[in-house]
């Protein structure tokens, strides 16, 4: 039997959406297949949106240290 090894990530959907990054290409994603998007405008905006999410997890995470080094008096 086959074991996978590889320590490539599998890609994710963006916030829950139908729409994958793979590489350097956006791909949309039903359970019939996949279709790759190429229009510019549209995976731009996608690059957008997901260096927003991705900004606000970081700003969500270092809020989170903060509250829990204030709870333990930890500076």
């Amino acid at each position: 039997m086959f074991k996978h090894t590889s320590r490539v990530p599998r890609p994710e959907r963006l916030a829950g959406s139908p729409v994958v990054r793979r590489g350097d290409q956006w791909w949309l994603v039903t359970g019939a297949g996949s279709i790759l998007a190429t229009d510019p405008t549209f995976t731009g905006e996608l690059d957008r949106f997901a260096a927003a999410m991705a900004a606000a997890d970081r700003e969500v995470a270092r809020l989170l240290t903060k509250c829990a080094a204030a709870r333990t008096g930890v500076r």
